[in-house]
């Protein structure tokens, strides 16, 4: 249920929403102790994520340091950050020794990672997305973490199925989905091994409003660009349930590792968000390519059932998209690529 009366109007309402904790989050920051490191914090959801947990922390009347590691190429990520008490630590963490020179925590939130243009780059994709978390997880084997991974990792499934499980078998196709698979296994040696506790997240197209596959799907159809129904079927999430679900599962980090679909309830027919925008957007929506019987689909039910429903449903977001793309409002210029089928990004 959408607890927002109104669409963002500005950047800084987006912002402001997207590291607004809920009171579950609240309750959460209240029951793990020590400082919290977000490694790879300056991509897409980092910034938010960071922010919420500082917000949480300080309602929660807990004091600790939020700190954040990335290249941060973005100035305005690193102004973001600092302004909101967030401490900004610069590294290449591919570099030699730099991982040691990062400081203690009790609690680790692991987003590096490689995707685009992992098909042709397939050494820096395997880097990042394999060798690195042994380096962090050797690091940082007594913190408890909340590991970032995908539903790509399942491979398509069919769509009357409702979507694959955490109990699924991975089936990775791809450069990218392979590595990521990689990434996992390597945290789940350091849990069985030194009985590092964690939570994985397998999350499916986090949504803000300046990038995501809605926004892809609004932005084709407002330009009279043609939408590829190759990947006819998507879940989403709008980023600031996404952002609240990986700080609540910190509570719940676990050896063997807690496995979690990240997403959003409902399956969303492509040809049907598109035929919506149009109207929104008074165009006649082009298609090209036909509708499979499968599709990259992850079921949330275990999340659903520990944080409850997210806050805003997709006929929210899908509006909230609408009314920021009618306002030419700012945009991130990061496509997904959510169409391919056979895991080349």
């Amino acid at each position: 249920m959408n607890t927002f009366n109104t669409a963002p109007n500005s950047v800084d309402e987006l912002e402001e929403r997207l590291s607004c904790p809920t009171q579950g989050v609240i309750e959460s920051m209240s029951r793990i102790e020590g400082d919290i490191l977000f490694i790879g914090a300056g991509g897409k959801m980092g910034p938010g994520l960071a922010v919420m947990a500082r917000r949480a922390s300080d309602m929660a009347g807990v004091k600790r340091h939020i700190m954040a590691v990335s290249r941060f190429g973005d100035v305005s990520v690193r102004n973001y950050l600092t302004r909101n008490a967030v401490e900004v630590l610069p590294r290449d963490l591919l570099l030699p020794g730099a991982v040691d020179t990062l400081p203690e925590a009790h609690n680790l939130v692991y987003m590096a990672g490689v995707k685009f243009g992992t098909t042709h780059h397939c050494g820096l994709t395997w880097a990042m997305n394999t060798w690195l978390p042994g380096l962090v997880c050797n690091r940082y084997r007594r913190s408890r973490a909340v590991v970032f991974s995908t539903g790509n990792v399942y491979g398509l499934t069919p769509v009357q199925r409702g979507g694959s499980g955490e109990e699924d078998g991975p089936v990775p196709v791809g450069e990218y989905a392979m590595s990521a698979l990689g990434r996992e296994r390597i945290f789940q040696y350091f849990a069985h091994a030194r009985g590092m506790t964690q939570a994985i997240i397998r999350l499916n197209y986090a949504c803000d409003l300046r990038y995501g596959v809605l926004v892809d799907i609004a932005l084709n159809v407002k330009q009279g660009r043609p939408v590829s129904l190759g990947m006819g079927y998507l879940n989403t999430i709008w980023q600031g349930d996404a952002n609240a679900m990986v700080l609540r599962s910190l509570a719940h980090a676990a050896e063997p590792p807690l496995m979690l679909n990240v997403t959003g309830t409902r399956i969303i027919r492509v040809r049907d968000a598109a035929l919506y925008f149009g109207e929104k957007f008074d165009r006649e929506p082009v298609f090209e390519g036909k509708e499979s019987d499968d599709a990259l689909l992850s079921d949330c039910t275990r999340a659903k059932g520990l944080f409850g429903p997210p806050q805003v449903d997709e006929d929210t977001l899908m509006e909230w998209i609408a009314d920021w793309l009618l306002n030419d409002k700012p945009l991130l210029n990061k496509p997904t690529h959510f169409e391919s089928r056979d895991g080349r990004f």
